[in-house]
């Protein structure tokens, strides 16, 4: 099977951003009075608990501790967190090590590079504003957000939908994330899949899945055996 494309999966795959959207969230927090504040262990343990998605963990985490939120109100803090979070990507951020000389090598041998996450299309776009020059939309044939799937990860849907945008098969795909949750959907997309955890994944039992700590250094043949050994357990 020959490696066509490369999908990433997350924001966290191509810049950290864990402690800058754990803050928003605590700001959004203070700013409706709940007395709430999710310090570093507990945003992990949140993130590890399965909900996909910051309205849904909030809404989690209210129902844990016997709180009723207004109607909509998980959304409306959500939201408001969103906006934090994406003024405080205004000062901007680095792409993650190896992230830009992998995807350009990728793209000077022929092969399609996807994005495929499930944050808003706003969140994506201050994502790039905060990644360029470095790292731009350009850099990537096909980006999907929240709002091009129905049903978000940790379902295959938002990962086949990019490989057809890409026109390749989920078997000539390797997908990458960040997190145990998140790499859920490729798999379930029968692509392969490698784990590069961000500071939020530290700690997470990843022996089901190739992992790598960083992307620097990691190459395109690397990429090539990690798909051969996908082909190959599937056989």
């Amino acid at each position: 099977m020959t490696l066509k494309a490369i999908i990433f999966g997350s924001i966290g795959t191509l810049t950290e951003t864990s402690e800058l959207q754990r803050a928003a969230f605590n700001a959004a927090f203070a700013e409706v009075g709940l007395d709430w504040d999710w310090d570093a262990d507990s945003y992990r343990n949140l993130v590890a608990g399965g909900a996909s998605g910051g309205e849904q963990r909030i809404a989690a985490y209210a129902e844990a501790r016997d709180e009723t939120l207004t109607d909509g109100q998980a959304a409306q803090i959500h939201a408001r967190k969103s906006a934090l979070f994406q003024q405080a990507m205004a000062a901007g951020v680095a792409p993650n090590p190896g992230v830009v000389a992998l995807i350009e090598a990728a793209r000077a041998a022929g092969l399609k590079i996807g994005f495929a996450s499930t944050t808003s299309a706003a969140n994506i776009d201050a994502m790039f504003a905060a990644t360029a020059p470095a790292l731009t939309r350009a850099h990537f044939d096909a980006v999907m957000d929240a709002d091009g799937v129905a049903n978000g990860k940790p379902a295959p849907d938002v990962y086949l939908e990019v490989a057809r945008r890409l026109g390749v098969a989920a078997s000539e795909a390797l997908a990458i994330e960040d997190t145990l949750q998140s790499a859920a959907s490729p798999r379930a997309a029968g692509m392969a899949t490698l784990i590069v955890p961000g500071m939020i994944a530290r700690g997470q039992d990843f022996a089901e899945f190739a992992t790598v700590e960083t992307l620097e250094g990691f190459t395109l043949d690397d990429a090539v055996e990690l798909l051969e050994t996908r082909v190959a357990d599937a056989a």
